[in-house]
C-alpha cells in the first residue's frame, strides 16, 4: 500500500495541472497516513486497500480542480483496480451543507 501511495503522488505531480496549493511532498504523504490510521482506528476489521482509497481521496480530492478529479480519479483506479469504495457516511454534515445550499 506504500507503494500505491507514493506512486499515486508522483503520479499526480506529473499528471495533473500545476497549482500553487497543491501539495504531492511529504506534508501530503503525512496527511493520508494520519487519515488512513483514523481510518483504520474506526473500522479495524476493513479491507486495508480501501481504507488508504478512502483516505487518499478524502485528503486529495477537496483541492483539485474540475478537470484534474477526472485525472486523479483515473490514477486511483489504475492503481487500485478492482477496489470498490463504499459510499462515505458523512453523517449530519451532508443534511446541514444540503439545508444550508437549498
Amino acid at each position: 500500500l506504500a507503494e500505491k501511495m507514493v506512486n499515486c503522488f508522483k503520479l499526480s505531480s506529473e499528471q495533473l495541472s500545476s497549482q500553487d496549493h497543491y501539495d504531492f511532498g511529504m506534508r501530503a504523504v503525512n496527511t493520508v497516513i494520519s487519515a488512513a490510521g483514523l481510518n483504520k482506528r474506526k473500522q479495524p476489521d476493513a479491507d486495508e486497500a480501501i481504507l488508504m482509497l478512502r483516505a487518499l481521496k478524502d485528503s486529495n480530492l477537496p483541492k483539485f480542480l474540475t478537470d484534474d478529479i477526472v485525472l486523479f480519479s483515473g490514477i486511483i483506479s489504475d492503481l487500485f483496480p478492482g477496489t470498490e469504495l463504499p459510499e462515505a457516511d458523512y453523517g449530519s454534515l451532508m443534511e446541514m451543507m444540503n439545508e444550508r445550499t437549498l
